[in-house]
């Protein structure tokens, strides 16, 4: 959450040549914000939507870059699907996070930005088992990281795996 999927997936799909979605962006397209949608509908009628969006953007012909919400992972289908393609995990510190992100648009941070901390520790385990890949968005440079993610993408992303999924390159 607040890594920089959608900063960092805009500039690896321009590099690579190919579109970009941001499945919350569909989402704000199709239901209004999301701290709206939230607020009137909760985060249960938010995740069904949001698995929904992914499914239809994961399942769509063609390559491209899916930048995910930071609680996709929470959505079972959402990790079966993920299993099937290469996965590339941004991760960030809190600190980053409360120097830069918009709070008031996160709901789950607005009324507690010391709840990212948490929220990662739970959800650590799971973006670990979905992730190919991981970069740190705090330790580098936005073209770094751009030309480090393209690179391993255009090398094979996940085929470049090792048999254990575990054992991640850290950058």
């Amino acid at each position: 959450m607040a890594a920089g999927k959608t900063s960092l997936g805009k500039r690896v799909a321009r590099e690579l040549g190919v579109p970009f979605v941001d499945t919350d962006a569909v989402i704000v397209r199709r239901h209004g914000p999301i701290t709206d949608f939230f607020a009137a509908h909760g985060e249960a009628e938010f995740r069904r939507i949001e698995a929904e969006v992914i499914a239809d953007e994961l399942g769509a012909e063609g390559c491209r870059i899916v930048a995910l919400g930071g609680g996709a992972v929470l959505t079972e289908s959402t990790r079966a699907l993920l299993a099937r393609h290469p996965v590339v995990l941004l991760m960030t510190t809190q600190e980053a996070v409360l120097r830069t992100a918009n709070l008031a648009r996160r709901p789950l941070l607005r009324d507690d930005p010391q709840a990212w901390g948490r929220i990662l520790q739970e959800r650590r385990p799971l973006y670990e088992a979905v992730a190919d890949v991981t970069y740190r968005t705090d330790r580098a440079t936005q073209e770094q990281l751009v030309r480090r993610v393209a690179q391993w993408a255009r090398n094979g992303g996940r085929h470049q795996r090792t048999a254990r999924r575990g054992e991640k390159e850290q950058s």
